[in-house]
């Protein structure tokens, strides 16, 4: 399985691409900058430098060809102002869909966020809020997209070190953290589970393995 990782110099990206080369699939990663190549390759992905923020749904298209799968992991970062949040966090993420959909590529995972909204409203954060909006307005426009087979993860704080394997997963499952890892993993297996597409699930530590709360979500009972 060929997956393309938009974002893949990210966190979530590199344990993900390890993970999928690790059972044998074929990871890709998007980066901005030829640096970045060398954490690709030694977590087993195949790097594609192109800028997301300077590019056209045609030209982006064409990494896609031959892809089995996508994954939006890309973001403008703690650190940027609001306006990348708009041409990363969202115009990307629509920017990625537009491809897939030239493309032939149906399978379209998004990383979001808990509390994305497009109507999100904090007052006393204005990037905060520009930055939930932003995930929001990607979420909604990729779930409108009939021809692709996506799903809407959102995790909850994301936090560093190992992961425990043990997650709750579902529509709505209350705030909470989750570390990397964990996030990785369960996009590792959503994408090898066809019949959570077309939802939206909500992501924090738990008690379910990743193979059992992803089978949940799928349907497919505990």
């Amino acid at each position: 399985m060929r997956t393309v990782i938009a974002g893949g110099h990210g966190q979530i990206a590199l344990k993900l691409e390890r993970l999928l080369a690790d059972r044998g699939d074929r990871p890709a990663g998007i980066i901005r900058r030829p640096e970045q190549a060398r954490a690709l390759t030694d977590a087993g992905a195949e790097p594609l430098l192109l800028d997301l923020e300077a590019t056209t749904p045609a030209a982006l298209a064409e990494l896609l060809a031959g892809a089995d799968a996508v994954v939006f992991a890309a973001g403008a970062g703690p650190g940027s102002g609001a306006a990348r949040k708009d041409t990363v966090d969202r115009d990307a993420a629509v920017l990625l869909a537009d491809a897939a959909e030239l493309a032939g590529v149906r399978r379209y995972l998004m990383i979001s966020s808990m509390g994305a909204d497009a109507r999100a409203h904090h007052p006393a954060d204005a990037v905060f809020e520009t930055y939930l909006r932003a995930k929001g307005a990607a979420d909604d426009a990729v779930r409108s997209r009939t021809a692709l087979d996506w799903t809407v993860l959102r995790p909850g704080r994301l936090t560093d070190g190992p992961g425990t394997g043990l997650v709750r997963l579902a529509p709505s499952v209350g705030r909470g953290a989750v570390p990397r890892a964990d996030v990785a993993a369960v996009l590792a297996a959503l994408l090898h589970e066809p019949a959570t597409a077309g939802r939206t699930l909500e992501l924090v530590a738990g008690d379910a393995t990743v193979e059992e709360a992803v089978a949940a979500a799928a349907g497919h009972g505990a």
